[in-house]
């Protein structure tokens, strides 16, 4: 059986696919990656991890404060963040976890997250095997079958602790799918906001003391981050041209600049902090490749771009955020900074060199 031959519209209807197709479907296609298979079959991607439980399955409850500390006795792992734009790895260690009812945080040299439990509602360990090995992985979705993370074990990881975890998370339902299918997610709300908020939004925004209060100010003030930007004043908000991303990430590996990337979704942002060097394109893609760190960036994907002042315990800090044509957050840059400090110098000359909307940048080659 090939892929055309199956009745993908049977997914798309809104009608269920028999665990035992959609495996045999993988079978047809085993070189097609997972993620995409599912969006052709027209299945989330967690509906298509859960057709293999009781194979290459086991379906685990993700339990942060079993999770977490079990992962710290495992040693090193690659975490993978992503949404449907932009795919961030990281390699080392999960070492000091706080839980937390509504937010979670893993702090490490090399694995750094912030997690929101209520969005971490499935859950399996997975081994794949072929070429000769066997490869290992937790896999975690949302409510709406979209991936918040996945856990991939490396050569250097402790399998017996590994085994361990599995184990005490092991869900005592191991059906082969999933109870209940998951529903799309509702499209990201962007109405157009009252120009009466100009004036509150400019004063409040000036008003803050710590970046991280900017949330709260959006969500009391119900305005959409991109709604915010075009009101702000053009000192707090400006518009970059699409090209300015790459051109960010190419500067600060020309220039060996410490940069904060951040990539998340729903249930986890996942945040690399230090320089990077080896930088690739391919295709839409702008890929870093370094040994620690891999970011994959569809650069196509990129609506808006824009560089965001909040004021901050010492003076302020700028990001560079890109957006969707959707309105969802794709990627955030910051400079490298420590409570207490200053914004490196470096970092806010970087963002001043990047073109504005008005001046497109062309940008040749590869490195």
């Amino acid at each position: 059986m090939t892929l055309a031959e199956t009745d993908i519209p049977a997914a798309r209807s809104g009608q269920t696919i028999d665990p035992e197709d959609i495996r045999k479907i993988r079978a047809s296609n085993p070189k097609m990656r997972e993620r995409d298979l599912a969006r052709v079959i027209g299945i989330t991607e967690a509906d298509y991890v859960a057709s293999f439980c009781g194979s290459e399955a086991t379906r685990i409850e993700p339990r942060f404060p079993d999770l977490f500390p079990g992962l710290s006795q495992v040693g090193e792992v690659m975490a993978l963040t992503r949404n449907e734009s932009a795919v961030h790895e990281k390699i080392g260690h999960f070492e000091k976890f706080i839980n937390g009812t509504h937010a979670a945080l893993m702090l490490g040299a090399d694995i750094d997250t912030r997690m929101f439990p209520k969005n971490w509602v499935h859950g399996f360990a997975v081994e794949k095997t072929g070429e000769g090995e066997t490869r290992h992985s937790l896999q975690f979705f949302d409510a709406h079958g979209e991936a918040v993370q996945k856990i991939h074990a490396r050569p250097e990881s402790d399998m017996a602790a590994w085994a361990r975890l599995v184990s005490k998370l092991k869900h005592p339902d191991q059906f082969p799918g999933l109870r209940d299918r998951p529903e799309p997610a509702a499209p990201l709300p962007r109405a157009l906001p009252d120009r009466a908020l100009t004036q509150t939004l400019n004063s409040r925004w000036r008003a803050l003391t710590d970046p991280h209060q900017f949330h709260g100010l959006l969500k009391d003030l119900k305005l959409h981050r991109l709604s915010a930007f075009e009101l702000a004043g053009a000192d707090l908000a400006w518009q970059l041209d699409g090209g300015a991303v790459s051109a960010l990430i190419r500067y600060a590996a020309e220039d060996g600049l410490p940069i904060m990337c951040f990539v998340g979704n729903r249930g986890c942002i996942q945040i690399h902090s230090g320089p990077i060097a080896r930088v690739l394109d391919k295709g839409p893609w702008i890929n870093v490749l370094d040994p620690g760190f891999h970011l994959h960036l569809r650069t196509d994907h990129i609506s808006d771009v824009w560089a965001v002042r909040k004021p901050a315990d010492i003076e302020h800090v700028t990001s560079v955020e890109a957006y969707d044509a959707a309105g969802n957050l794709i990627i955030q840059f910051f400079g490298t900074r420590s409570e207490g400090q200053a914004e490196r110098a470096d970092w806010r000359e970087l963002v001043n060199r990047l073109p504005r909307l008005d001046q497109p940048v062309s940008l040749g080659g590869s490195q």
